[in-house]
This record gives structure tokens, sequence and C-alpha cells, in this order.
């Protein structure tokens, strides 16, 4: 009788991964850690301690060795867990635990650097090679304001609710939303005429730029402005000097009431 044949590829490739070697006790529970799919933050020592264990457990089984630094992070998972079963604000055990959740995070942080370091050649690789290469420089499209599309007037039609949907249907602002933002302040040229005379009637004579000091809107500029001129053409004003520095005095000529229809808005 033929001695019979068994096939143990998966087996023994089971038990290989199972058995994976790690360079540190920190590396196994790191890797317990993401088999669960845990969080350093969120650890739960129970579950951790269980698998821990198990895998202590497994390689005896084996006749493999478990170093001395495996067994001593054993114990201390083990005093850990003791102590917060114990008590749950025990500050002895929960500084244990953030010590341990320290060490995981530097562990990690120094892997990460480990492997972005062995990569760093292989780019500067590829830096080199494709610095050699020679790109076509752009070219310059002429600018088309001319649009060309041709629409349905359904589709038009379409676009138009789309808008009004995204919209939310809201309807404008009332007018008293924009009073103090926007509108006009109509100042009449009239009253502006009699402030001027006023004010020559006290003082004489003034100059013509200081007759738009003390001026809070541009409607009341242009009133300004515009009685000067009635002024003047009504022989009321007298007006003399360069563009840079004009006097202007009260004048005895058209005398009577100043009929003025231009107002300034």
């Amino acid at each position: 009788m033929e001695s019979p044949i068994f096939h143990l590829e998966k087996v023994v490739k089971a038990k290989a991964e199972d058995m994976e070697d790690f360079v540190g006790p920190l590396d196994l529970i790191l890797h317990l850690l993401s088999k669960n799919k845990m969080e350093i933050k969120d650890i739960q020592i129970s579950l951790i301690l269980d698998q821990y264990l198990e895998w202590m457990a497994q390689r005896k089984r084996l006749d493999l060795e478990v170093a001395s630094e495996f067994v001593t992070m054993a114990s201390h998972l083990i005093y850990i867990k003791t102590r917060m079963l114990l008590s749950i604000h025990d500050e002895e055990a929960l500084s244990e635990m953030e010590q341990l959740i320290a060490s995981l995070e530097a562990h990690q942080r120094n892997e990460n650097y480990t492997r972005i370091k062995a990569v760093i050649p292989d780019l500067a690789d590829r830096y080199s090679v494709g610095r050699d290469y020679l790109c076509k420089v752009p070219e310059h499209i002429p600018e088309d304001k001319q649009y060309r599309y041709v629409h349905q007037p359904q589709d038009i039609y379409h676009a138009m609710l789309a808008a009004l949907e995204r919209s939310d249907n809201r309807l404008p602002p009332p007018v008293s939303a924009f009073q103090g933002i926007v509108g006009r302040e109509p100042y009449p040229v009239a009253d502006k005429a009699g402030e001027i005379l006023q004010r020559l009637a006290r003082f004489g004579v003034t100059r013509f730029r200081a007759l738009f000091k003390g001026n809070r809107s541009r409607s009341e500029i242009v009133a300004t402005f515009i009685a000067v001129l009635e002024l003047c053409k009504a022989r009321r004003l007298h007006l003399a000097g360069t563009e840079e520095d004009c006097t202007v005095t009260c004048t005895e000529e058209g005398g009577g009431e100043l009929e003025v229809t231009v107002d300034a808005y």
C-alpha cells in the first residue's frame, strides 16, 4: 500500500500568519488594535489582553520561544485590568493606562517615520527620471466671447424654473429694507440759495470752497453749486478770483425773491 499524501499548504500558511513575529510587545498590541479596528485612545484592555494571552499560548503550544519582554507586558496588562476592575476611579490604573497609550502613540509615530524614510529614496529616483522630460509650452487659446449654443424655448423655461426652485421661492425684500442703505435725498436749491444769501448778509464775503463745507450729502453739494449759478444768473452774487482762490460777495442788484425751479437729486 502506497503512503498517503497529505496536502497541508493552507494549514501551514494559516499558522505562519497567526504566528507572525513582532519586534516587541508594542508591535503586537498595535497589530491587535488594527485587527479589531480600534483606535489607540479607545483601547479596550480586556479584549486586547485576551488576544495577547491567546497569542502567547499558541506560541507555547508550537514550542516557540516567547521573549521575556512579551511576558513582562502581559503581566503589566493583567495588572492594569485588575486595578480597573477593582476600582473604576483608580488613579494609579488610569495613570498606567495613559502611559501605555503614550508609549503606543510614540511607537506608532516612529514606525510611520521609518516607513516614510524608506520611501524617500524611491521618490528621489523618480524625480531624477522625470526632470529630463520635455514639456510642450502652453498654447494661447484665443478668447471667443460669442455665445454659440442654441437652446429650445422649453429648455430656457425649465432652467428658469430650476433657478426659482433654488431660490426657495423667496419674494424680493420690501423697499423699507433698503432704508438708510440705498435711496435719494433731495435738497431744494431755493433753500440752499437762501442759506447762501443769509451767510453773505452776515459776513459780507466768503470763499467759494467754504460754501461746500458742512454739506452732508451729494444732493446738498449739487444744490449748493446750482444755487450759486442761479444767484449769479439773477445778479445777486459776484464771483472774483481764480479757480483755486475764488471769493463770493453779495451785490445790490436783482432785488426781490429768487425763483428757482431746479432741485438737485
